[in-house]
């Protein structure tokens, strides 16, 4: 490592330190916004099912009809709360996976992970963070919107945790040696591979990146 090098890493990897935990606050309070949503339609169901009760003595059918195809529609804006059993990583699936579907990207999540865990669970939802924001980049360029897809599985394995996630790719795969380059270039982005890296060699974790055609999939396992 070159004299210029060992002096700028520090501050290069203070800023993107400081750039992720930004995003993650951010994640928190979008998911809190859900949370809030969902206690809302909670609490006003009774007062939902009296209106519909209403319609229906009434024998306003197509009032009725329009009335539940609202609820439904309401309903679907907050059904997409992930629950892995660590508050964090909830926080932050729920964020990338809302971003996701509003861009058409079928989402497929099976994720447990542990309340206690003995690595960083800001380290943790920032590997995961930048895998979904790849991913979700990724589908971005696939033009049939039908194809467009993200597979998420995160569970403890051996004493590790686990974590894969496969999307949908369109074109080539830059690669340098035996690493994936990322085609990120605006302010702040394009640390995600290196920061991913980064954490899992800080525990001691393996990290491994496939191409098919296709499909790009990330595995990483750190060790508990």
């Amino acid at each position: 490592m070159g004299l210029l090098t060992r002096i700028l890493a520090p501050i290069i990897d203070k800023r993107i330190s400081a750039f992720q935990n930004s995003l993650m606050a951010t994640h928190i309070t979008e998911v809190e916004h859900i949370y809030s949503q969902m206690r809302g339609w909670r609490h006003d169901y009774h007062s939902h099912m009296q209106t519909l009760k209403a319609h229906l003595q009434l024998q306003q059918y197509e009032e009725a009809d329009a009335y539940v195809t609202k609820l439904a529609d309401d309903l679907q804006q907050v059904d997409i709360i992930i629950k892995t059993g660590n508050v964090m990583v909830d926080a932050i699936l729920n964020s990338k996976v809302s971003i996701a579907r509003s861009q058409g990207i079928h989402v497929n999540v099976k994720a447990i992970v542990p309340p206690v865990l003995g690595i960083s669970e800001i380290d943790l939802c920032v590997i995961i963070g930048n895998l979904l924001d790849n991913a979700i980049e990724a589908c971005g360029h696939v033009a049939n919107e039908e194809e467009r897809f993200i597979r998420i599985y995160i569970d403890v394995l051996k004493k590790q945790l686990y974590i894969s996630v496969a999307n949908a790719r369109a074109g080539e795969m830059k690669r340098s040696g035996f690493s994936f380059l990322s085609t990120k270039r605006a302010s702040g982005r394009g640390f995600g591979l290196i920061r991913i890296d980064a954490i899992v060699d800080k525990y001691g974790g393996y990290v491994n990146r496939q191409v098919e055609e296709g499909v790009f999939a990330t595995e990483v396992m750190l060790p508990l």
